[in-house]
């Protein structure tokens, strides 16, 4: 197994409280965006204090109490699971802010987070208030939940979307990266991919490669596996039978994203 394919490594923190992935742990090869996942059962609480990181709370599912000692944000959250389909809450806090989240029920949190030297205010993100995208055409068509996009300037440096793939699609596709700093037409952006398969016994396929290839990765994804994409292309497939869902995290010297499509796969797009 390659270094970009992370696989679940529970951890009990605290009686209710599991981490199931930490990038910075695991020595993710990233500068600019770390990743945390934590299980917590009812009545539970998860604590943690920022330092130079700002962080986007993701209540994945399961409903839970976010406060940061001057807001309270109670019994977020709106799925079981993720394959209702349906926008969640989510929580953004800034550097330097400490915060616990409690189990309204059990429930599972993403915790996404990005280097900050600007405090801005703390901001439930409501489901309501997602919006929601349908894109591409034919075998490459996916729902998109955007989060934090970019047109909204409650991050510094986070970038957050949520990407369900039906049974037989392609996503992130043709491949695109955005791996360089060269703005207007193209933004550096390293990026996490957080998997969850329907039926969960399902796996997917992503391709990780740069355009020299020195990075090139062809992975077998599982549910509740991580991807790591510190550069290049990188394409998710979906066999048949099976549905997609992930949950990215990107962050970069500049908070836009501008990718360029892979030029020999481009013509996919004028069919």
């Amino acid at each position: 197994m390659g270094q970009l394919l992370k696989k679940p490594k529970t951890k009990v923190l605290k009686q209710g409280v599991t981490l199931v992935h930490d990038t910075e742990a695991e020595k993710a090869p990233l500068k600019y965006v770390s990743f945390k996942l934590v299980d917590i059962q009812a009545n539970a609480i998860y604590e943690e204090t920022l330092g130079s990181y700002e962080c986007c709370i993701v209540v994945v599912r399961g409903t839970v109490t976010v406060t940061d000692g001057e807001h309270v944000f109670s019994n977020i959250g709106t799925r079981s699971s993720v394959f209702e389909r349906k926008p969640t809450d989510s929580v953004y806090l800034s550097n330097g802010r400490s915060f616990t989240v409690t189990g309204t029920s059990e429930a599972c949190i993403a915790l996404c987070y990005a280097p900050s030297n600007k405090q801005l205010p703390t901001k439930l993100i409501k489901a309501s208030d997602v919006g929601i995208e349908n894109r591409g055409q034919l075998q490459n068509k996916r729902l998109v939940h955007n989060i934090l996009p970019d047109s909204d300037k409650t991050a510094n440096s986070l970038l957050v979307v949520e990407v369900f793939t039906e049974s037989g699609n392609w996503s992130s596709y043709p491949p695109h990266k955005h791996d360089e700093d060269n703005l207007p037409y193209e933004s550096f952006l390293e990026e996490t991919y957080y998997h969850e398969i329907d039926p969960p016994q399902g796996f997917v396929f992503q391709r990780v490669y740069t355009e020299s290839r020195n990075i090139d990765e062809t992975m077998a994804v599982e549910n509740g596996d991580v991807v790591i994409v510190p550069a290049g292309y990188h394409p998710v497939g979906v066999p048949d039978g099976y549905a997609s869902y992930y949950l990215n995290v990107m962050a970069g010297p500049v908070r836009i994203w501008k990718f360029r499509n892979e030029k020999d796969h481009e013509w996919i797009l004028s069919r």
